[in-house]
């Protein structure tokens, strides 16, 4: 699934399998959920490491560019039922700014456009529950440690 560009300042960009990108999706994930791993279990760098690369590895990763600077990432897969939304992690100081909001919104209304819903899943104490609910996603299962919520697509 492809992402069009937010103009005026957003842009996505399909991640290529080098190390480059893979340490910069991986250092995304560090600085937006790492406070969030490490109130549960501590930072496992090895573990978090071989977690990140399994994910990288099979699924489509974008960058996110916000005025020319990468600012984070996110994974978006349509299946024959859904769309997986996951992998959303923003830079803490692009955060709080709409920013989140505007890239959400963006991914739900191209999954509008294919009349799919949206699935994704979260750690249970991590706040970005919140902008999740706003955007119409609502609870519908749970793990020990996640949330799994959908949107229904919206009618055309």
């Amino acid at each position: 699934m492809n992402i069009p560009d937010l103009p005026p300042d957003i842009r996505f960009h399909l991640l290529t399998r080098s190390a480059e990108a893979f340490e910069n999706s991986f250092e995304a994930k560090r600085t937006a959920l790492g406070p969030y791993i490490v109130q549960r279990w501590g930072w496992d760098e090895t573990f978090q490491r071989n977690a990140h690369r399994e994910r990288f590895d099979t699924k489509p990763f974008f960058g996110i560019t916000h005025d020319g600077r990468q600012v984070g990432t996110l994974s978006l897969e349509e299946f024959e039922t859904y769309i997986r939304f996951g992998e959303f992690y923003l830079l803490p100081e692009r955060q709080k700014m709409g920013l989140g909001s505007r890239i959400l919104r963006h991914c739900v209304g191209r999954a509008d456009e294919s009349g799919l819903p949206v699935r994704l899943e979260y750690l249970k104490w991590n706040p970005v529950g919140t902008l999740y609910s706003r955007h119409g996603f609502v609870v519908v299962g749970e793990t020990d440690i996640h949330w799994l919520m959908e949107r229904r697509s919206a009618p055309a």
